[in-house]
């Protein structure tokens, strides 16, 4: 076998176990990819995405789940291992596969943690009011014998991260769950503090 064969073969080996480990706890995917227009491999620089897996059946909405993390040598590992970045959404709406497509490239240089915040007021569309991203564990498994997971990306508005970040995390995380927020970005809504 030549070493193109050989890439390829472990790139489908790694895709299907991927997508069996996600679909294990979201549900069967949707029959659509979302493929990046340009390919991750070649870089942010290039305007590179990951490609993006739906899924319709875990909330009522869509999880939208990156497809290249989870086997990528190049990630950095959190404490969860490899994982993918998933963003639910009432609809079906472009920004947060987007955003997290992008997002992808991060992971590769530092790696992100559940109860962490990031903020990203200036990628948000005109009149958002989410102000930052909130990292939630979604789910941990394991992929061909490694340890993996799901990192869900939590819009939270201007408020809400100060909160995270002095302690009160959980309390955030509580008011957005009794508050029907949790898993959704909404990204027109009131801030829950």
């Amino acid at each position: 076998m030549n070493s193109d064969a050989d890439d390829s073969n472990e790139w489908t080996l790694w895709w299907d176990a991927r997508l069996a480990a996600m679909e294990s706890l979201l549900g069967a995917s949707h029959d659509i990819v979302g493929h990046g227009t340009i390919p991750f491999q070649l870089g942010p620089d290039l305007g590179g995405t990951a490609d993006i897996v739906y899924f319709h059946h875990h909330v009522d909405g869509i999880v939208s789940v990156t497809a290249e993390l989870i086997g990528n040598e190049d990630q950095v590992p959190s404490s969860m291992g490899n994982y993918e970045l998933a963003i639910c959404s009432r609809d079906d709406d472009d920004w947060g596969p987007n955003i997290i497509g992008q997002l992808a490239h991060y992971t590769l240089e530092t790696p992100l943690e559940p109860g962490e915040t990031m903020d990203i007021g200036p990628a948000t569309p005109e009149g958002s009011t989410i102000a930052a991203f909130l990292f939630c564990d979604y789910g941990q498994f394991q992929v061909r014998g490694q340890d993996a997971g799901i990192i869900l990306c939590l819009g939270i508005t201007a408020d809400e991260p100060h909160m995270c970040r002095n302690g009160a995390r959980l309390r955030v995380e509580s008011l957005l769950k009794s508050e029907g927020v949790f898993p959704f970005t909404d990204l027109y809504r009131k801030s829950v503090v």
